[in-house]
Formats: C-alpha cells, structure tokens, sequence
C-alpha cells in the first residue's frame, strides 16, 4: 500500500466540456495538512469534485485513497466517499434532527447496525471537536461554528483516510474560524491527512502548511514564505 493518499498526473479536468485545469500534478501523503488556494473561479471547487467523483477524471492519471479515479465505476463511488470525510462551508447538515440524529442518519447509511455501537461512535467523534454538550441540539439551536464543528465530527464518522475541507470557514467571523482551523490542526496532529482549500491567508499564515495554488489553469506547488497575497494574486 502506498504512503501517499493523493496522487494525481498530468490531469487534466473537464466541466461542462470546457478545460478548467491543465496538467495537474498533485500528491498528499500520510498525515500531511496541506492548503489549496486560488481565485474564484480558478478551480479548486472542480479539482475537489474530481477528488470524490463528483466530476469523471477523464485524463491523465489519478488515485486517491488507494482508488483509481480513472477506473472508478460508477458503482464503486459509495466506496470512494466513505473512505473520505467532506467538510463543506455550507454544513449541510439535516435541519429536522438533531445533532444525534444527523450523526446516526450518516453512520445508518453507510451500513452501521448496532444502536449500541452507534452511540459510542457518534460520542467519540464529537469528543474529538469538543461539542459533545451540544448533542441534543437541532441546527437551528447552533451556531454557524458549531455547526461547523458538527459537520467535521460527521465527517470523521468512518474513520475516513483522507479529510477534504472546501472552504471550512467561508461563512465565519475570524474567531470562529480560528476555533475552527485549531481542531482541524489537532485532528492533523493526532494523525488525520487533511486537504483544505481556502481563501483564508489570515489562517495560512498562522498555520503554515504545504500549499497548492490554482492559477491560470495550473496548479503548482508555492513557498508561502515572505509572500503576501499580493504578491501571489498579481
């Protein structure tokens, strides 16, 4: 098995036949936090989509979490999905359960069966986001950070290989990112592989990480160091 949980060769990524992205290559190993960023519009959002086959790789060479993208039939997705967690910014979570129930719907159907194990699990993962007070709680009760934390806590359910993390603090103030970026930085520590994409230099600074830039069609590997965003969107 390969220490390397994302790789991906001369992709390139197609939406709505129009080429988004030209020659990607990419590769996250095992416990690695690692940003991408990049304009609106440059691709990161298509470039995620491929990554849970939400989008079809169609050229060049890739496999995430021992699962050829290429050959990835259509069947098989289900698989893909629960050996990732996918935090996205706007939660997603089910306004008419609550926090519990939300956790067991998604554990149900990726076929947990037994209530008791159920439970435990759904303990153990909102232990490690430090919300275990709020289990009871519906979403409109929460708020925008610790639905947040509920939609990380849902996405480490299945104890996933890879978390992608698409613009986890985009609707946050600064001080509920921050607490939000602190568990992703202990869930990476404690041996999770992280992706996250971002628009947030304030967090990138504070937490430097290995960091992948989308821009004019390509991504490519960029040194943070002594850079502002200035400097990196000329």
């Amino acid at each position: 098995m390969s220490s390397s949980i994302l790789k991906l060769t001369e992709v390139s990524i197609i939406q709505e036949n129009k080429k988004v992205l030209n020659e990607v290559n990419i590769e996250i190993k095992n416990g690695d936090f690692v940003y991408l960023i990049g304009r609106t519009g440059s691709g990161k959002t298509s470039l995620i989509k491929t990554l849970y086959a939400d989008l079809k790789l169609q050229f060049g060479t890739g496999a995430i979490v021992d699962i050829d993208l290429k050959k990835l039939k259509e069947e098989e997705i289900p698989l893909l999905r629960r050996k990732l967690g996918i935090v996205f910014q706007d939660f997603k979570l089910l306004s008419d359960r609550s926090v519990s129930e939300n956790l067991k719907f998604v554990l149900k159907a990726t076929g947990w069966d037994d209530e008791s194990k159920i439970n435990s699990r759904i303990t153990e993962v909102l232990e490690k986001v430090h919300i275990t007070e709020l289990i009871n709680k519906y979403p409109s009760q929460l708020s925008g950070g610790e639905q947040q934390k509920v939609a990380i806590a849902r996405a480490l359910l299945n104890n996933p290989k890879l978390i992608i993390a698409d613009e986890p603090t985009g609707n946050l103030d600064p001080k509920t990112s921050l607490e939000v970026m602190d568990i992703l930085i202990e869930l990476n520590q404690k041996g999770n592989t992280i992706l996250m994409a971002t628009h947030d230099f304030i967090l990138i600074d504070k937490f430097p990480n290995k960091t992948y830039i989308c821009e004019s069609g390509k991504i490519s590997e960029i040194d943070l160091k002594n850079k502002t965003i200035n400097t990196i969107y000329k």
